[in-house]
C-alpha cells in the first residue's frame, strides 16, 4: 500500500471519529502504523495534509509511529521482517 493510500484511509478514519464526536475540527492526529515496508512518516504526512484540504482536518499535525511487522515461519518457527509483502522465509524458503 503506498503513503497516499494510507494517508487517505487515516483521514478518513480520523474524519469518521470526528463526526460521530459531534467535533468540528482536527487538531492533532496520533498513532501508528504497522507495515511490512519501508513507508516514510513524513510522504503519509504529506499526503495527509493534502487530502485533509477542505476538511475539519485541514492543518490537523500528524505524528504517526511506524511499527515493523515480524513474521514467524510455521514450518521452522524463525521469526523475521518480512521485505515488501513477501513472506519468504530467509532460513528455510517456507511460504508457511
Amino acid at each position: 500500500m503506498h503513503e497516499t493510500s494510507i494517508a487517505k484511509e487515516i483521514l478518513d478514519a480520523v474524519l469518521q471519529k470526528t463526526r460521530e464526536a459531534g467535533a468540528k475540527r482536527v487538531l492533532r492526529v496520533r498513532g501508528w502504523v504497522d507495515e511490512t515496508e519501508s513507508l516514510s512518516r513524513e510522504s503519509i504526512g504529506f499526503h495527509f495534509d493534502a487530502h485533509a484540504r477542505g476538511t475539519a482536518a485541514e492543518g490537523a499535525q500528524i505524528a504517526l509511529e511506524l511499527k515493523h511487522l515480524s513474521a514467524r515461519c510455521t514450518a521452522c518457527g524463525h521469526e523475521y521482517p518480512p521485505e515488501h509483502h513477501l513472506l519468504l522465509c530467509p532460513e528455510c524458503g517456507s511460504t508457511e
